[in-house]
């Protein structure tokens, strides 16, 4: 099975649609069309060695999912799979009458306050994180050991490639030695007679490095290597740039834009997320077709604060758990009759 033979002869299609920002009522002029679908495998596939669960295109803008995924995932109370099964009409592009069987009233339970509110969380960490990106950018000549190496002076201490200068010496012509039972300590040497490793190997060096040194010769100073720093900036330095690689140049402008330096996109699906897991609550249905549209494109250009809007987003978080709380949703779907429904969806398309 395969994306073209799955389109092209719709025998085993049940399901396509526009979702996303379209189906949202959000859509912008330079908005993609996302297609989603669910498909029954043909019958020698699915009790043979060919089961594929899902099938996409390559950039995912086009994904069908197996029927028994799908049911799976309808189980887990997943956001954007349940809200396939309240697609907008002017959105379906093709309903086989067996998604009859597939009615949202089987599958909305309690699990939709973790799972609505663990979806809005990870955008909130998203915008979060890109809030960090914009307000603290890494130079691209990336940092060395040196950078995080200190000499002790007096009651403090001083940027190593500082003390360095001021002696005249040059890290390769010097030398380190542990210092028992203190971590990340070095004895500094210098001498012009001996030749030793330095303080470290070169520029991607992750470890200093250590030399043999002469008894008797004594240290010109105590040096300390916040190894735990270089660590994290290395981190830090290797996802804000992968960010800057991977990033989609046009949010991250539309970001720049409005100024107020969080991606609003992930802000707006936050609020949709909650509004919907709200109503969830409070009338056992889902509303994929926005109605606060306006309300949620402002948020999208920017026109709040960023901690207003976290705020905001916590309150409702709260608000969203009493309610669900409150709520008499069966705790999750019944998975006997969801596997009934299965059956009957399979053993109807394969009896045709």
């Amino acid at each position: 099975m395969t994306l073209d033979i799955l389109e092209g002869d719709k025998t085993h299609l049940l399901l396509k649609c526009i979702s996303g920002s379209q189906a949202y009522g959000l859509a912008l002029p330079h908005s993609d069309t996302d297609i989603k679908g669910v498909f029954v495998l043909p019958e020698k596939n699915y009790y043979g060695l060919r089961y594929i669960d899902q099938i996409n295109n390559d950039t995912n803008d086009i994904m069908y999912y197996e029927v028994g995924k799908f049911v799976e995932l309808l189980m887990k109370n997943n956001p954007n799979i349940l809200e396939l099964l309240s697609t907008p009409s002017d959105c379906l592009l093709h309903r086989h009458p067996l998604m009859d069987l597939l009615q949202p009233g089987i599958f909305l339970s309690r699990l939709c306050s973790q799972t609505f509110g663990q979806y809005a969380y990870a955008q909130i960490k998203k915008a979060r994180g890109l809030n960090k990106k914009i307000l603290n950018p890494l130079d691209k000549k990336r940092k060395t050991i040196l950078d995080f190496c200190y000499v002790v002076k007096g009651q403090g201490s001083v940027p190593l490639q500082d003390w360095l200068a001021g002696q005249g010496y040059f890290q390769e012509d010097c030398g380190l030695v542990s210092i028992d039972h203190m971590r990340d300590m070095f004895a500094l040497f210098h001498e012009s007679e001996f030749r030793f490793s330095g303080i470290c190997s070169g520029e991607t060096a992750n470890e200093v490095s250590l030399s043999s040194v002469p008894e008797g010769l004594q240290p010109k100073g105590v040096m300390y290597f916040n190894k735990d720093g270089y660590s994290v900036y290395c981190k830090e330095y290797r996802q804000y740039w992968d960010w800057v690689e991977l990033r989609n140049q046009e949010r991250y402008e539309n970001t720049l834009n409005h100024g107020k330096n969080y991606d609003s996109k992930n802000m707006m699906h936050v609020f949709r997320l909650l509004n919907m897991a709200e109503e969830i609550a409070m009338y056992k249905q889902m509303n994929v077709r926005r109605p606060e549209r306006e309300f949620l494109l402002k948020i999208r250009t920017g026109e709040f604060a960023y901690e207003d809007l976290l705020m905001q987003a916590e309150e409702k978080m709260e608000r969203i758990e009493e309610l669900f709380n409150r709520s008499d949703l069966p705790e999750q779907p019944d998975e006997v009759r969801c596997e009934e429904i299965l059956v009957q969806i399979r053993q109807s398309v394969y009896r045709c």
